[in-house]
Formats: structure tokens, C-alpha cells, sequence
């Protein structure tokens, strides 16, 4: 088989596998606007809620807007003190309410879908939100994104929950609630889905990619009568030119940005396993966590709070050498280290301001550009390692600035930071939390092999088949003959009759009959006596893919292969064993290298010359 083969299928029928249009998809796409409707409302609600709390904490006074707790000066032991009576609440919280609001977010929406049936609580949906807004309105350096992706997600689970859905179709409803909340929180549609695709599906097929369109395309207009249209932090773009040596540069800045991401990553997880190394409850952790916020903030108090306002100022060009150095030591240090305390805040946002300190570090250095670029592709490699999600770092970049000219740079930056996150560390930030919860996670998406091979390719083309008019003992004969031993008992062997294939046998129930014979019962037992109907019967243009999940549903292990003539003859069978063919095909094509142009003096032998 050649290597245009691995996801291509010739079609020979009738058959289309994932292409076929569901029609549940189109009910799947009305409950998704009603979620994307919803998630936008509650993204504002949570802004709202993080501006009231940080009002009210750093400022004594009742307002809604969100503002940085570092903007003016504050009292030492306000600063100090607040982050450290928020991680009490919120430790409280978690003990006595949900477990499930620990942690940033993305983790827990994960590992719902993977090992809870996309259920969950209720009560996610209410304390999720609000025990983020303690942290983040107390002065936690977190992104509002990670808790309105649970909190979107168990408004679409809780609605699905209501209905009468399959479990991958609660799944569908769970990501365009989370999609939904992170367009509308950034209005960043394009990244959402992106975000959606790489971290939460788990597939890319029609019948979840359409919902969650929808409803994220239902949450950005929505969000745009709320909040309004505009990019979150507009980067001008006159007179950009980036010359192949800027390319060249943005290399550097990807392989920096990825070796920030990868230390930071490490501080996360070292943090995590110092805590649970402590001899107290975790209900204590998120105040020892807010103790290291605190002493971050008395030495950069813009470190603290979802940061919006300092971002800003490091993609345009406006922050001070002085700003840019305590946000790249401080805020790295109290993110990492308080996140591995279990408490309540998103990821995205404290990389967009880390990624934007290290890339506005570089800009420094490198030659000037446009006022920011080295800030996005900061911020855009960052994103690219911590996350492991590439594209979604690009999109990202381009949809909070606007700036589309960048696209290149952003896509070297992003990718490059990407691979050497890839080659240091076994997992990214969001997959290592799952795996210490004893989950595996593959984050590396290929077409299934089984998919790319039909039946007739690998079926048996001269099976045994029982006459239905032939007679037990003969029907035993003739197994025997065929090597089928009374060990594989529970082998399946077709019977057909002058009309085509009508059932299966086993040897077991021929033994058994014949036993039944022996001990006296009167009258001699066709092979058409014993049979059963065939629970799985295939074409020969089902795809391997299908074989294989009809095994599953009916728990057999072969199956005949029927023509499509009048008659329906059977023209083979398939077993498991046949299943392995694509995957031993998929293994060919990864691992066995030749060369396929003889090159000097030597030649590979296994090329034959033309």
C-alpha cells in the first residue's frame, strides 16, 4: 500500500462514514444557541463579578468596573492581607461546596468529558464563577477565561442533562458553552472553536465542529450588544514591514518564549507537589498561595489581578523597562507557584501578559518593528508552550489586536515555541494535571487506519461454510477438516442455504447438539437446526472502522462478508485478526524508512529499478 493511502478512503458506495449529514446534528445546533446566548451573559456576569470584588476589596467603593488592584496605591497590609483571606474563602469553598472549583478550569472540563459522561454539577455553574471572583477581585495574578470555560460548559451540560442525549452529544453541548464563554469573555471567535477543537473535542467531525460554530457565532453577537465589537488591546499596524530577517528573529523569540513556557510549567507542577507534600488539609493551600501573591504584589503590585490593563500596555509599546522586568520575574513566579495551590483562576490571561513581558524584553534587543510586534510574539509563543496549542496562540494574537499582518511571524513564534515545549516535557500544563489523576490523554489526532481499508481488502476469500441441510456430525467433519478445534468453541462459521447466508453456528453448539444425540434424543439435527441468525453481517465495501464497531456492539469477534447481488451470497468473512491489518499498515508506513532514488553507489534493496 502506498503512504497516499493514510487518511483517504475510495468510495464504493453507499457508505460515508463521518461525512454523512446527522440530522440530530441540526437539533444538536438549536440547543447550541440557547448555550451560546447564555454563555455570553454569564462571561459579562463574571467580569462584572471580578470587578465588584476588586472594587470593593482594594477600593472600598461599589462598582462593577474592572480595574486593576495595583493601579494606585494600597496599604502593605491590604495587599499582603487580601489574597490570603480569599484563599481562606475559597479553600472553605471547595471543602464544603465542590472540590470541582480547584484548579484552573480547562482540567476540569476535560476530565468531565473523558471520564463523566460531560456531566456536571449544578452547583459547578454557580460556585465556579463566583469562587474566581474571590480569587481574582482578591488580587489572584489569574485570567478570568479558565472558570467561564467550566462555567459555559455546565450550562451546556446541565441543559443536555435535561434532554434526552447520548453522552457525545452532552459533550457537544458542554464545549459550545465553553467556547461561548471564551469568545464572548475576549471576543476572540475564530480561537474559541480553535481552543475547542485542540483542547476539549477530542474529534473534528461535523456533528460537534457545527454546534460549536453556532454557538460561538450566537455568543460573539451577543457579546457585542454587551460589551461591544472592538478588539481587547488594537495594535496599530502602520507601516509594518517585516523583513526575512525579523522571520529569522521571531525564531529566536518562539525558542525564548518556549523555554519560558516550559519553566514556568515546571514551577506549576513543582508548587503542586510541594503542597501535597504539607501536613494539613488542601483546604489550607489556596491562603499559603495567596501569602506568595501577596509578597509578589508588595514588589510589583501590577503583577496582581487578571492584568487586562498591563497587557495592553506591553502590546502597544507603552510599558516601562522597569514593568516589563517585574512582570516577567514576579508575575511568572506568584502564577506558577499560587496555581499549584488548588485555587480558583484561568491560565490564558497571566500567559498573555507573560508572554507579552518576555516578547516586549526582546524588543529591547531586537531591531523595531512596529510598537508591540516583539510583544505578540511573545505573547503567541508562550501560548504555543504552555497550552501546546499552536494555532490557537496565532488566532489569539490576531484577534485581541487586529493586527493581521503579523501573521507569519506569529505562526514561526508559535510553532517554534511549541516544538521545544513538545521536546522537553512529557505533557503541557492541562495534561499533566490529568495524568496525576491517573488518566491518559492524547493530545496527537490522525485518522483512525481503520478507516482508510475496506472489508473486501483483507477478508477471508475462502472461509468455511456450512450447508444448512447438512447434517451435525458431517457440519463437525468438516470443522475438524478446517483445524477449527474444540478450542475455538466460540468461533463463529457461517450456513447458508440455496437462498444465500441465513446464520452462524459455533462449535460449541455443535458438540453439544451431537452430545444431546448421543444420550438418546430421537431424530438426526441439521446444521440449519442449531444455527442463529448472524448478528453482525457485513458488505464488502464497509470500511474496517464499521466492522469494527459492530463487533463491539454486538460483542462478537466475526462476522460473514455478504455480495450485493440478488442472492447475497457470502463471499467471505472478517475476524479480529483482520482488523490488524491497517494498524499493522499504519506502523509500516511510521516506521520502516527506505530509499526510493538510489543515491551514489549504493542502492537500498528494498527498491526495485523502473
Amino acid at each position: 500500500m502506498s503512504g497516499a493511502r493514510k487518511g483517504m478512503t475510495r468510495h464504493r458506495g453507499a457508505h460515508l462514514g463521518d461525512f454523512t449529514v446527522q440530522p440530530r446534528m441540526l437539533v444538536i445546533c438549536g440547543w447550541a444557541l440557547l448555550v451560546g446566548a447564555a454563555g455570553a451573559v454569564a462571561a459579562l456576569a463574571l467580569l462584572r463579578l471580578i470587578g465588584l470584588v476588586t472594587n470593593v476589596v482594594f477600593y472600598q467603593r461599589w462598582s462593577t468596573a474592572l480595574v486593576a488592584p495595583g493601579l494606585e496605591h494600597r496599604p502593605w497590609w491590604l495587599v499582603l492581607g487580601a489574597p490570603v483571606v480569599g484563599g481562606l474563602v475559597i479553600g472553605a469553598m471547595a471543602r464544603y461546596g465542590s472540590e470541582k472549583i480547584r484548579g484552573h478550569g480547562m482540567p476540569e472540563a476535560i476530565e468531565a468529558i473523558l471520564t463523566g459522561g460531560s456531566r456536571v454539577a449544578p452547583r459547578v455553574a454557580v460556585l465556579k464563577p463566583v469562587s474566581a471572583a474571590i480569587s481574582i477581585g482578591t488580587g489572584g495574578p489569574f485570567g478570568a477565561e479558565g472558570p467561564i470555560i467550566m462555567t459555559g460548559g455546565a450550562i451546556g451540560s446541565i441543559l443536555a442533562q435535561g434532554l434526552r442525549l447520548s453522552a457525545d452529544e452532552r459533550k457537544t453541548l458542554l464545549v459550545s458553552g465553553a467556547a461561548a464563554g471564551m469568545a464572548a469573555t475576549f471576543n476572540s471567535p475564530l480561537a474559541a472553536v480553535l481552543l475547542a477543537v485542540e483542547l476539549l473535542l477530542f474529534e473534528w467531525r461535523p456533528r460537534s465542529f457545527v454546534p460549536v460554530v453556532a454557538a460561538v457565532g450566537v455568543s460573539t453577537v451577543v457579546r457585542g450588544f454587551l460589551l461591544g465589537t472592538a478588539p481587547i488591546f488594537p495594535v496599530s499596524t502602520t507601516g509594518l514591514h517585516v523583513a526575512p530577517t525579523v522571520d529569522v528573529l521571531c525564531l529566536a523569540a518562539g525558542l525564548l518564549g518556549g523555554a519560558l513556557a516550559v519553566v514556568a510549567t515546571w514551577l506549576v507542577y513543582r508548587a503542586e507537589d510541594g503542597f501535597a507534600r504539607l501536613p494539613f488539609h488542601w483546604m489550607w493551600w489556596p491562603a499559603i498561595g495567596g501569602l506568595v501573591i501577596g509578597l509578589g504584589g508588595l514588589v510589583e503590585p501590577r503583577a496582581l489581578g487578571v492584568g487586562y490593563d498591563v497587557i495592553e500596555q506591553l502590546l502597544t509599546g507603552h510599558a516601562t523597562v522597569s514593568l516589563i522586568v517585574g512582570i516577567l520575574v514576579v508575575k511568572t513566579l506568584i502564577w506558577s507557584l499560587s496555581l499549584g495551590s488548588g485555587t480558583s483562576g484561568g491560565v490564558l490571561a497571566p500567559v498573555f501578559m507573560i508572554g507579552g513581558a518576555v516578547g516586549a524584553a526582546e524588543g529591547l534587543v531586537f531591531p523595531q518593528v512596529i510598537p508591540g510586534f516583539w510583544a505578540m510574539m511573545g505573547l503567541a509563543a508562550v501560548v504555543g508552550g504552555v497550552m501546546r496549542s499552536p494555532l490557537t496562540g496565532v488566532i489569539f494574537t490576531l484577534e485581541l489586536t487586529h493586527a493581521w499582518g503579523t501573521v507569519l511571524p506569529l505562526l514561526i513564534s508559535s510553532t517554534a515555541a511549541y516544538a521545544l515545549s513538545a521536546l522537553l516535557l512529557k505533557r503541557s500544563v492541562l495534561t499533566e494535571k490529568i495524568a496525576r489523576r491517573g488518566l491518559h490523554l492524547t493530545r496527537e489526532y490522525s485518522t483512525d487506519p481503520l478507516e482508510t481499508f475496506f472489508v473486501e481488502e483483507v477478508m477471508d476469500r475462502r472461509p468455511l461454510l456450512l450447508q444448512g441441510a447438512e447434517s451435525v456430525a458431517a457440519a463437525l467433519k468438516l470443522t475438524r477438516e478446517a483445524k477449527i478445534s474444540a478450542d475455538d468453541g466460540r468461533r463463529l462459521v457461517p450456513v447458508v442455504t440455496g437462498e444465500g447466508a441465513t446464520g452462524m453456528v459455533t462449535t460449541q453448539d455443535l458438540l453439544l447438539d451431537a452430545a444431546a444425540e448421543d444420550v438418546g434424543r430421537p431424530g438426526n439435527s441439521t446444521v440449519a437446526d442449531v444455527c442463529m441468525p448472524s448478528p453482525v453481517t457485513l458488505r464488502p465495501d464497509d470500511t474496517l472502522r464499521r466492522a469494527a464497531y459492530l463487533f463491539a456492539e454486538h460483542g462478537v469477534t466475526q462476522a460473514p462478508v455478504v455480495g450485493h447481488g440478488p442472492d447475497e451470497r457470502v463471499v467471505g468473512t472478517v475476524t479480529l485478526h483482520h482488523l490488524l491489518h491497517a494498524r499493522r499498515h499504519d506502523l509500516t508506513e511510521e516506521h520502516h524508512r527506505q530509499r526510493l532514488i538510489p543515491g551514489g553507489r549504493r542502492r537500498d534493496p528494498d527498491v526495485v529499478p523502473t
